[in-house]
């Protein structure tokens, strides 16, 4: 469950800075008050997934999830550039992450 949890984690904070760039800058009312409804949400879930799973593992896919699809996310709905540099550097999160998750922690 606890996984499930962090899934739910990493999507409303995926929902909630999706918002926060659509806000401009909390400018725009709605998608400022969608964002921290959201965050407040994601961290709700975060909390209880750290529960049960280490932080460092916990932390590291929720961050390193949420970067990766909010990267897709800006070069794909918000025509944001993108470099070989970035996608590397993107992968070298990825796998440092997979390397938490293989450094002996038990699910």
């Amino acid at each position: 469950m606890q996984w499930i949890y962090l899934i739910l984690a990493i999507s409303f904070e995926i929902i909630a800075t999706t918002l926060m760039k659509t806000s401009n800058g909390f400018s725009k009312v709605l998608p400022a008050l969608g964002s921290l409804i959201g965050y407040g949400i994601c961290f709700t879930f975060l909390s209880m997934a750290l529960k049960k799973i280490d932080v460092s593992v916990a932390y590291a896919v929720w961050s390193a999830a949420g970067i990766v699809i909010i990267s897709i996310i800006g070069v794909v709905i918000f025509k944001e550039s993108v470099s070989a540099l970035k996608i590397i550097s993107i992968l070298l999160i990825i796998l440092g992450v997979v390397g938490l998750n293989l450094s002996g922690v038990s699910h």
